[in-house]
């Protein structure tokens, strides 16, 4: 009796012991996925905070976006700029010159500055000396060239003369030679051109200054110089503001349009007939601008 509950109660703690095992291996296996699981789901993350990281950097750009006026950036990159269409209208022609248009090809002129006469030294077939054959005249090309451009100095000597009673006369200097060293009038008038007919800044004028004319002149030198320019045309800027002024004019046309000064907003105002166009910068676009350039108004006018 003794030895069957002992056999029983043994049998009994194996299957224990097994199911124990069984359960621990379990267990195990059911730990390892989990830690499987927590893996993947910690790379998922990981990956979530990079994407928020790019898509917070790409609503900073958007959030202020870059343009030309606050980064480096080209006007044409800028973002819904307006897009410029042509108004041209189609006529269905292909583009470029057209079938029985005069061409405008360089043509050769009458007069010329030099002449450079090319002929042979030796025959091309047998190799004898020409050099004591006359020439004869076959036919002619010409090159049109810009002179080697050379600074050209002139010094202005003040001379004077005394008269047989005795009295001591000076000489005057020109205009243009008002310091011991200057800049004359075709340097003044080719830097009004450039810069205010063909817009060149500056920075780059003094550059084709040097670099094209060997002409070495600072940007305080070309401001100057424009100063100059500027005082030099108001008596042809007041003549045109009086030709406005003038009667029977009939009708005259205004409009003005935002522009920038030393970085600050201004308005270009032209007024128009149909001899004359004057252009005036205010700081404003009231009313205010029409009186100070036109106190009197236009008689006999219609604006």
């Amino acid at each position: 009796m003794h030895v069957n509950v002992f056999i029983y109660s043994f049998a009994l703690l194996q299957i224990l012991c097994i199911l124990d095992i069984n359960n621990i291996i379990e267990l195990i296996k059911r730990v390892e996925q989990l830690e499987a699981k927590l893996e993947k789901q910690e790379q998922i993350i990981q990956n979530l905070r990079n994407e928020n990281t790019y898509l917070k950097d790409r609503l900073t750009k958007y959030e202020t976006r870059k343009n030309s006026n606050n980064s480096s950036i080209s006007p044409s990159k800028d973002e819904n700029r307006t897009v410029r269409k042509s108004l041209r209208e189609k006529t269905g022609r292909k583009p470029g010159g057209q079938i029985g248009r005069e061409g405008n090809n360089l043509k050769m002129l009458d007069t010329v500055d030099e002449i450079k006469e090319h002929y042979p030294e030796y025959c091309q077939c047998c190799g004898n000396d020409l050099s004591d054959i006359s020439k004869k005249f076959h036919r002619k090309r010409q090159v049109i060239e810009i002179p080697e451009i050379r600074i050209k100095i002139v010094e202005h000597h003040l001379c004077k003369k005394v008269c047989s009673c005795g009295h001591t006369t000076l000489g005057t200097f020109p205009d243009e030679a008002n310091a011991p060293v200057s800049y004359g009038n075709n340097i003044s008038s080719l830097i009004g051109y450039l810069h205010t007919r063909q817009y060149i800044p500056f920075k780059r004028l003094e550059e084709i200054l040097k670099d094209v004319f060997n002409i070495p002149i600072s940007e305080g030198g070309i401001h100057h110089l424009l100063g100059k320019l500027v005082n030099k045309a108001v008596p042809a800027y007041d003549l045109i503001k009086q030709k406005l002024l003038s009667k029977n004019q009939g009708s005259i046309g205004t409009d003005e349009t935002g522009v920038k000064v030393l970085g600050k907003k201004h308005w270009a105002w032209t007024w128009q007939s149909d001899k004359a166009t004057f252009i005036t910068i205010t700081d404003n676009r009231a009313g205010k601008s029409i009186e100070d350039s036109f106190p009197d108004g236009f008689k006999n006018s219609v604006l």
